[in-house]
């Protein structure tokens, strides 16, 4: 093959489920269990991530068992409700996590960088710059492995190489997409970083608008 595929995990042996779990916590706490597995099959992850749905409550689990997630049981109401928010040492491995799966490349698999890219707002924009730079330099690399590899034969016969000449056409059109995408992030007509003005609102009936007032209570319980 023209590029390995890298062996990136969370914690140098995790999952992307770990990664995802620990984004969404970070993006909405304190957050219940309900909140985060609604949020997250509202984006699809199910299809796009391979993350099945009755994973997410046992993962949060083991986050937190291993110190990356703190728990708190309330009283809301009539009712107990455990909410999850991201130790230190959780947001020091997401921030390592993420960083890591922007910069690095995998023509046959982008379930990582697709992850990263959808919690961006969790990253220092001068962070995001200098990750998909290098991921641009790595791509890079990757587009000559393929095209020096496309047409020799120890690659494999013709009808195999042939669908190198896929995974190539698909690594130069990241490749576009990526030289564009850094050019918006300098010219910072791409916002994405906390404080700024995205220039768009949630429609009405989002549930995250749902998630902010519960967040506020929850913060209020805790003595926040």
């Amino acid at each position: 093959m023209p590029v390995k595929r890298p062996s990136y995990s969370l914690a140098m042996a995790a999952h992307d489920t770990r990664m995802l779990l620990l984004g969404a916590v970070a993006m909405f706490e304190p957050v219940n269990g309900y909140q985060i597995r609604r949020e997250l099959l509202s984006w699809q992850v199910d299809r796009w991530a391979n993350v099945n749905p009755g994973s997410i409550y046992h993962g949060l689990g083991t986050l937190t068992s291993e110190g990356f997630l703190a728990r708190t049981d309330l009283r809301d109401g009539t009712r107990e409700v455990a909410v999850y928010e991201v130790t230190p040492e959780g947001r020091t491995l997401l921030e390592r996590s993420l960083l890591a799966a922007l910069e690095t490349v995998d023509p046959y698999d982008r379930a990582a960088f697709t992850i990263a890219f959808g919690l961006l707002p969790l990253l220092p924009r001068r962070d995001v710059l200098g990750a998909l730079v290098a991921r641009r330099a790595a791509l890079e690399r990757a587009v000559d492995e393929f095209v020096r590899g496309k047409d020799d034969p120890v690659n494999g016969p013709p009808h195999a190489r042939r669908g190198w000449v896929l995974w190539l056409d698909l690594a130069i059109a990241e490749l576009g997409w990526l030289r564009e995408t850094i050019d918006e992030i300098k010219a910072g007509r791409l916002r994405f970083a906390a404080g700024e003005d995205w220039g768009w609102q949630p429609p009405a009936d989002d549930p995250g608008h749902q998630m902010t007032l519960d967040r506020e209570k929850y913060r209020a319980l805790l003595g926040r």
